[in-house]
């Protein structure tokens, strides 16, 4: 039998174990940074297996060390995230959460179980293969300021250092049984606004003697359009939403401060920057004009995500031939963030997609909502080929 079969072999014995591992990890999820039980249920996982080397990081974060023969030869990093959203769960599943108003719902359960069977089948095959494997279990990716820049600045990029590392991310859009890649640039980044505009509240009769808030915050929200619109390259995506506004006046009073909440996110280092000085400056000159102030600050998120063009290709080549040409598909640019963005920064990286829809079960939902969830026959490809992308690479 053929490495690659031995895979597919020792994923399909294993796929009931991690089944229920995803979900006893869906039935406890915990915010991010306060993973403390996911982690412990982790390093007794790994535990059970004959790991050359476990370590703590970031609090919640566990790194462990599977070598095979010639340990030295090349190394390559395995990365999943652990932490959950704040959400109510609505779906009925006896696995549904039982952390109330937590949710597993962006698939990082998928993810920590996937990575845990592919320690077993590492462990399973540490004879067959020649390198080193570092296993990386990520806290806090929902989080600002990302578990991956923590994570990186404790040096879990070092000792032993990887050449490669890769990333699985759960995908409605797709049906279960097929991957996605996309190489080059993928994902965006994502900065969060928070505005705050003073002006002189009162009577709402009487708009003559006061400088409305609300008015002006909603000229500036219009003109701020004008930054992505035109003044930033067409051919640079580029996205600016704002998701909350708070003015907490009435039908007859006219706050003093309205309070503005919102995201841009762009797959351009330099034109974010630029952007974020021309925003910042257009907002306080128009609060100026119109007798009110604005306080206009940007936290900056997570840098956009870039796949490195030679690793994810022959990724792409290496999943068509576990999976078959049929089963891979191409993605396009994705304007959401992910803070694998800061691994991609430092170290050759490949983020792909595992679909996990079914239509004929009536799993469709998105992530990050109340009722997603996934065929978990999409776990047994997850193990399988995050372990024939490894051992692949190991091999170059």
């Amino acid at each position: 039998m053929d490495l690659k079969d031995r895979i597919k072999t020792l994923s399909n014995q294993f796929s009931e174990e991690i089944i229920g591992v995803r979900r006893h990890l869906h039935a406890n999820p915990e915010l991010s940074f306060e993973e403390y039980n996911t982690a412990n249920y982790i390093r007794e996982f790994l535990g059970k297996l004959p790991i050359d080397q476990t370590d703590e990081m970031a609090t919640t974060g566990t790194v462990a060390i599977i070598k095979g023969k010639n340990p030295d030869r090349k190394i390559v990093a395995l990365r999943a995230d652990i932490d959950a959203l704040p959400i109510l769960e609505k779906n009925t599943a006896p696995y549904k959460s039982t952390n109330e108003g937590v949710m597993h719902a962006c698939g990082h359960d998928v993810h920590t179980s996937s990575l845990l069977g592919v320690a077993k089948i590492l462990c399973a095959l540490k004879n067959e293969f020649e390198g080193t494997v570092k296993l990386i279990f990520q806290p806090g990716e929902e989080k600002l300021p990302g578990g991956a820049s923590l994570m990186i600045k404790e040096g879990v990029l070092t000792n032993p250092s990887p050449k490669s590392l890769f990333g699985q991310h759960v995908m409605p859009l797709l049906p279960a049984g097929t991957v996605g890649f996309r190489p080059g640039m993928y994902m965006a980044s994502a900065d969060e606004i928070y505005v705050t505009v003073t002006g002189q509240g009162g009577h709402a009769a009487m708009p003559e003697t006061l400088v409305d808030p609300i008015v002006v915050t909603a000229y500036i929200i219009t003109a701020l359009q004008q930054v992505v619109s035109r003044m930033a390259s067409p051919k640079i995506p580029s996205v600016l939403s704002f998701g909350d506004i708070e003015g907490k006046g009435a039908t007859n009073v006219i706050p003093s401060e309205v309070k503005l909440k919102g995201t841009f996110r762009t797959l351009n280092e330099e034109w974010r920057m630029e952007a974020h000085a021309k925003m910042k400056k257009m907002a306080e000159g128009i609060a100026e004009s119109m007798g009110a102030t604005c306080d206009f600050n940007i936290m900056k998120g997570y840098p956009f995500l870039a796949n490195d063009e030679q690793l994810t290709n022959r990724s792409k080549s290496w999943a068509e031939e576990f999976l078959g040409k049929d089963k891979v598909v191409d993605l396009d640019i994705w304007m959401a963030a992910e803070d694998f963005a800061f691994y991609s920064h430092h170290i050759d990286s490949c983020f792909y997609r595992l679909g996990t829809r079914n239509d004929a079960k009536g799993i469709t939902s998105g992530v990050h909502t109340p009722t997603f969830d996934i065929d978990e026959s999409a776990l047994e490809l997850g193990v399988g080929l995050m372990t024939w992308l490894a051992l692949k690479e190991l091999t170059i």
